[in-house]
């Protein structure tokens, strides 16, 4: 059996189980992005793949709660350049493909690492954005919040207008504990169950991302990974599809005999 007669013949497999689901779980990482131009990156969400920044920092060191704490200016210079690489960007046929599931299943539930805020772009509305999200920000003196917008005209670091305070995204910066009620969030759901899971563009590299993934192998629950890249979870999912996750999911709506030409 050639490569793409399993690849076709796991598609067809995940369409049937797609068919006879109401609840479906995506659990996405910044591989779902790539094909919207966003790099696949390290630090929050991404983009760094040099070891020390121009500071002699990890760009881990450099985009931490600690950090932003003594000097917000370093953590904002590299926030801004996150942003920028997802500023413009739009949604792609793999987030608009989830999106289109929910008109057809009772419920679908969108875990993702990313902080680019392209599933809510392509219209997916029960998202859990574990590590937060770019498009907002929030004082950390008075707590008012406001939209982000373009960064590249603010001063660094952006100042909040009613008190001076310092702003900062409402992102997960690195040393920083996961919000706790969307963290519940996701527990509340997973426990209610889901009929299939997906894992799309992921490393799997934190334990939050692989363990559901894990125990609904575990319980029979079936599982698949879209990634082009092999990773711990590739042998223990039921559907393995080296595909990047645009090409997957079109492949599959197309299998569902949805209209994959809208997406």
């Amino acid at each position: 059996m050639t490569d793409e007669t399993r690849i076709e013949a796991g598609i067809s497999a995940i369409a049937r189980h797609l068919e006879g689901a109401r609840r479906a779980l995506f659990i996405t990482g910044a591989g779902i992005s790539a094909d919207s131009g966003l790099p696949t990156y390290r630090g929050v969400g991404g983009l760094y793949d040099s070891e020390i920044t121009d500071e002699g920092l990890r760009i881990e060191e450099a985009l931490s709660g600690d950090m932003f704490s003594a000097r917000p200016d370093i953590t904002w210079k590299y926030l801004i350049q996150i942003e920028e690489n997802c500023r413009g960007a739009q949604p792609n046929a793999a987030h608009r493909a989830i999106a289109l599931l929910e008109r057809h299943l009772e419920r679908v539930m969108v875990f993702t690492q990313n902080v680019d805020g392209l599933h809510r772009a392509a219209g997916s509305t029960d998202i859990v954005e574990i590590h937060g999200n770019l498009q907002e920000l929030a004082c950390t003196a008075c707590g008012r919040e406001e939209v982000a917008g373009d960064m590249s005209r603010r001063e660094v670091p952006p100042r909040c207008p009613s008190c001076g305070g310092v702003q900062r995204p409402k992102v997960v910066l690195f040393g920083e504990a996961l919000p706790e009620d969307e963290l519940d969030r996701f527990i509340d759901a997973f426990q209610e169950g889901f009929d299939i899971v997906f894992s799309i563009g992921t490393s799997s590299i934190f334990p939050y991302i692989v363990q559901p993934v894990v125990f609904a192998a575990g319980s029979g629950i079936p599982t698949v990974e879209i990634n082009p890249a092999r990773t711990q979870l590739s042998d223990m999912v039921d559907f393995y599809l080296p595909l990047g996750a645009a090409e997957a999911m079109t492949r599959i709506i197309d299998a569902l005999g949805l209209d994959s030409a809208a997406l």
